[in-house]
């Protein structure tokens, strides 16, 4: 009697399960339907759908929705299970931990994938599957509470979505229809994953609540799994055909001059550079990279002597739009970390601490989403402009709003930092893509991703610190002293450039 009750109870425990894990697969497959729905209408504009841009963007999308899910799942783990002190530190040690996978971005996996002529559409399908597999991995130590399993698959999903991003933004001018520019194409490929994302994670937090964090991860693993079908859409070129081995001659136009996708090679902008480069003329004619060649013998030398190398061969106007980024990404870290301490411990008046939580994730979604939008709109040939205006406009608001600090301040301080490192970040892929000859896009941008990840690990280890003052004002205002004297030595290097490359020209002019 005993025994068949036993196994009464568990038939019942079999079928509980499998009905949890329907529920959790059609939750997971409503999330990518709804999304792709929504994405799909986003894509296949301007040309997009004929060059292939569109399959490529819809492929990041269904990636993005699996991202959204292991976001709510870790941030379940790390942040919102434990008191504020048991927070800051967990996060502070993850912080740190994470710089470690972009020590193997930059040096090695850049100049991999550029070596990687053909196959980019495995690679990307390959990042994809290997998200899915660790996603598993990590669902069974949620549910087991082991952190030295958690942790190492988490840092791998990291470096695989930023292979990935890497990989995209790399092939992307070789599918970039004459209609649009590199700013919109970038735009509508954030817009995309935004959305994708921000619909990944609503679904996820619902089956954290209902079933727990080991859920969302398994129902993850089916996301990244499903999304390898749209990779087998890319189209063949985006892969760089045997002849093209070497940079093509100086007449191959990029897609947003019409003619042929492929981007000219960085001599190419000695004679014709004002094309992309409107409201930019000083600049002109220098390409992205001064010798092509000159990452090509640094595969023997230590890894800091090749990031170094590649930074070294970079145009100036490269250089800035890099720093440029890395000091929004360095305010966008901290103000993520600071506001949400200081919105757990520091209350608004009746509002709780939850609530202006969620309120600072809104206006943040919002600002990301404003962003792209904007930049989607934005038919610039001038990202150096959109890059000065957003510093500047990221200091003025932060400094009116730390004179005027109170919850309203603090979710327009979120917004504004969301808005700005998004049309920044745009800004900052189109002139890589622009002026980086193909043979070495992959390695700048894992030079690129792995600056950026130091810079936001950086501000969010600051803003972690200042968040044990409990005082929003002072976190404000040093977040914009700090980002103004970035922008002010961004401007003044700028203006010294400028004013020397053309003292030069004067001086060479005949009398």
């Amino acid at each position: 009697m005993g025994d068949s009750g036993a196994g009464g109870r568990a038939r019942r425990a079999g079928r509980s399960f499998v009905s949890a894990s329907q529920g959790a697969a059609r939750a997971g497959a409503a999330a990518a339907g709804g999304a792709g729905r929504v994405v799909h209408r986003l894509t296949g504009a301007s040309g997009a759908g004929r060059t292939g841009l569109a399959d490529l963007i819809e492929l990041t999308a269904a990636g993005s929705v699996g991202d959204g899910f292991v976001a709510v799942a870790l941030a379940g783990t790390l942040f919102f299970s434990a008191s504020v002190d048991q927070a800051r530190g967990r996060l502070a040690l993850a912080l740190v931990i994470t710089i470690a996978p972009f020590a193997i971005l930059a040096p090695l996996i850049g100049p991999m994938l550029d070596k990687a002529k053909q196959g980019r559409k495995y690679i990307m399908i390959g990042t994809l599957l290997a998200r899915g597999l660790l996603c598993w991995g990590m669902a069974g130590a949620v549910q087991h509470n082991d952190s030295l399993t958690l942790l190492p698959a988490a840092f791998g999903v990291l470096v695989l979505q930023k292979v990935y991003g890497v990989t995209r933004a790399a092939v992307t001018p070789r599918l970039l229809p004459s209609e649009i520019t590199l700013v919109t194409a970038n735009s509508r490929t954030a817009m995309a994953s935004l959305i994708a994302t921000t619909a990944g994670a609503g679904v996820a937090a619902g089956i954290a609540w209902l079933l727990g964090a080991g859920w969302v991860l398994i129902v993850a693993t089916v996301v990244y799994l499903a999304a390898i079908v749209l990779g087998f859409r890319l189209p063949p070129e985006i892969d760089l055909p045997d002849e093209e081995a070497a940079p093509g001659p100086a007449t191959a136009g990029t897609g947003s001059r019409g003619g042929d996708t492929r981007p000219l090679p960085p001599d190419a902008y000695a004679d014709n550079g004002t094309a992309d480069r409107a409201g930019d003329h000083d600049d002109a004619r220098q390409p992205g990279r001064a010798q092509p060649s000159a990452a090509a013998g640094q595969r023997s030398r230590p890894i800091g002597q090749r990031m170094r190398a590649t930074l070294t061969g970079l145009s100036p106007q490269v250089t800035e739009a890099l720093k440029a980024n890395s000091a929004l990404r360095a305010y966008s870290g901290f103000m993520i970390f600071f506001l949400a301490f200081i919105l757990r411990t520091e209350h608004f008046g009746h509002t709780s601490d939850k609530v202006a939580l969620g309120a600072m994730i809104a206006a943040a979604a919002a600002g990301g989403f404003l962003g792209n939008g904007v930049g989607s709109l934005l038919r610039s040939r001038a990202p150096q402009l959109i890059i000065y205006g957003m510093l500047v406009l990221t200091v003025l608001v932060t400094g009116v709003c730390a004179a005027a600090y109170g919850l309203v301040a603090a979710l327009i301080v979120s917004l504004v930092a969301a808005l700005g490192q998004t049309l920044v970040k745009v800004a900052l892929d189109s002139i890589l893509q622009r002026d980086i000859d193909e043979e070495h896009r992959s390695s700048v941008f894992g030079v690129s991703e792995t600056l950026h990840q130091l810079s936001w690990v950086l501000g969010a280890l600051a803003g972690l610190l200042m968040s044990l003052t409990n005082s929003g004002i002072a976190g404000l205002a040093f977040a914009a002293i700090g980002l103004a004297f970035a922008a002010a030595g961004l401007v003044l290097s700028r203006r010294r450039r400028v004013t020397s490359h053309r003292a030069a020209e004067t001086a060479q002019r005949p009398a």
